[in-house]
């Protein structure tokens, strides 16, 4: 066991979506269970996942999976408050964080063990890239935890990427799902598509309110 925990960032409410994206439909899951199942099957030791908008129906659906919960009250907060709160509830036995948006489903777990490699080599911050673009998700050694919770919300992990330039190691990967989100309803639909074959499920003929609950 290596000790690498992953943050999984789903506090905030998917405005922008018209859905609560953690819930949605994903092939025989949901959203967040695919983030879980790629970060678990690629090398992630320990999942916490990082709650507020609608967190006692992510709990529910969570329930028989192992992972741990932070809380972070305020939603409408950025995503610096999101890692501060998850990184504060890792035991201090971790080595390596791994930050993970929880609309990016689509990863494949092969990503998130080339990473951990990558920083088991000595490298303290792990980004991969795709056609020269960034992408998602990112490792950091636990050393910068404290750094972790106290990042600059207008920059956020830029800046501390940008702090340890000559310790990062950025990793050209084959798969363009690390910086493929579903940030909207296009997006999500274009990506179920994409990776599934088929439209996605009509939310007003779902009947499981866990997964369709929440459209505004």
């Amino acid at each position: 066991m290596k000790n690498v925990a992953a943050i999984i960032l789903a506090a905030g409410q998917s405005r922008r979506m018209g859905a609560f994206k953690p819930l949605l439909p994903f092939g025989k899951q949901t959203v967040i269970e695919s983030c879980i199942k790629y970060l678990t099957e690629g090398g992630a030791d320990s999942v916490v996942v990082v709650l507020g908008h609608r967190a006692d129906d992510i709990r529910r659906k969570l329930v028989d999976l192992d992972v741990s919960f932070a809380i972070n009250p305020d939603p409408t907060s950025d995503m610096t408050a999101s890692i501060a709160a998850g990184v504060r509830v890792l035991p201090e036995s971790t080595r390596a964080i791994m930050i993970a948006p929880a609309d990016y489903p689509a990863i494949p777990a092969p990503v998130v063990a080339t990473l951990i490699a990558e920083w088991s080599s000595g490298f303290r911050l792990v980004k991969p890239t795709t056609a020269g673009h960034g992408g998602h998700p990112v490792l950091i050694d636990s050393t910068l935890r404290d750094e972790l919770q106290n990042l600059d919300p207008t920059i956020g992990l830029k800046s501390l990427f940008a702090r340890y330039q000559t310790e990062v190691k950025r990793v050209e990967v084959t798969s363009p799902f690390i910086a493929r989100d579903i940030d909207t309803w296009d997006d999500y639909l274009t990506l179920c598509s994409e990776i599934f074959g088929k439209a996605a499920p009509d939310p007003d003929k779902e009947t499981s309110n866990e997964n369709t609950e929440g459209l505004i």
